[in-house]
């Protein structure tokens, strides 16, 4: 599926149903990673980026911490490849940028390193298992706009 969306920035407390009914289906179920590890401590305390289609239908969610680490990107299986992981990576550079962060990082999943560097995203170190899927830390530096 594709068609029009908009992306936001939101809080955990504000949106957790709606960030939660894209990456259940997405690392829970289909990435089959364990549901206390998906939903961590530190949800609350980051900041959510959470895409909509017009029907206020979640589509794909992601998150930065304090420390300029984005993660849990995931876009529903119908709604990948129209754009909405690029515009959810796109807003959480903005927010980076606005907090003054200078760079920032993320562990990929090796399957979507392709998509980062396509970003201007870098890989560094070694490869690394983390919830049973290979990744690799990824780089970018934030520049002035």
């Amino acid at each position: 599926m594709s068609g029009a969306f908009t992306v936001r920035t939101t809080t955990w407390g504000r949106d957790r149903p709606a960030i939660s009914s894209v990456r259940e289906p997405v690392f829970v179920i289909e990435q089959k990673i364990d549901a206390r590890e998906e939903f961590d401590a530190i949800d609350p305390i980051c900041d959510h980026i959470l895409a909509q289609d017009n029907d206020g239908r979640a589509i794909g969610t992601g998150r930065i911490d304090a420390h300029g680490k984005i993660g849990r990107i995931a876009v529903l299986s119908e709604w990948r490849r129209s754009g909405v992981g690029r515009a959810i990576l796109k807003k959480a550079l903005e927010l980076a940028r606005d907090k003054g962060f200078g760079r920032v990082y993320l562990f990929a999943q090796v399957s979507a390193m392709g998509f980062y560097e396509r970003e201007g995203f870098s890989g560094y170190g070694d490869r690394f298992s983390e919830a049973g899927i290979e990744h690799r830390a990824m780089e970018r530096r934030i520049l002035d706009r």
